[in-house]
């Protein structure tokens, strides 16, 4: 019988609040050796999620977005925008300063192999798992995909 993403996942993740203390989140990440964090709402919506890659902002700055001026004109090479949203991250004092509130999630009833397929196709490196309400009831890592692979050499 196919394996499902509930039988995998690691249920009742640690979670953190977008209200919560960056330094406090960056903590518990380092105590608990994991890469990333639910962040949720008091209700335990999702509401996006902390990772590694959004805690790198914090150590190697930003960059000055390049230009050129033309006739007394100031002509961004980069979108303005992304550059105020880099300033926000490495200046960033709370979780909801620097999450990514983007997040693909998944359903406890979805096969494993199509959780590994949006895993691979979309590059996430952690996916949490979600009811019909969107509440966090666990998270699926890849390391969780190859443990079950090596279980079935055992």
């Amino acid at each position: 019988m196919a394996k499902t993403v509930a039988d995998v996942m690691t249920p009742d993740p640690l979670t953190v609040t977008p209200d919560t203390v960056l330094k406090d989140a960056i903590q518990t990440m380092a105590n608990h050796h994991i890469g990333g964090l639910p962040v949720i709402d008091d209700s335990g919506k999702l509401q996006g999620i902390l990772s590694e890659s959004d805690l790198m902002w914090q150590t190697t700055g930003i960059d000055m977005p390049t230009y050129i001026t033309l006739l007394d004109s100031v002509i961004y090479l980069k979108n303005p925008n992304q550059y105020n949203q880099e300033i926000h991250k490495a200046l960033g004092q709370m979780v909801r300063d620097v999450m990514t509130d983007k997040v693909h999630t998944i359903k406890p009833d979805k096969s494993l192999r199509e959780a590994a397929q949006l895993m691979h196709d979309k590059h996430i490196r952690r996916l949490p798992v979600v009811n019909g309400e969107g509440q966090v009831i666990g998270i699926l890592t890849r390391g969780d995909i190859v443990r079950e692979m090596a279980s079935q050499y055992d």
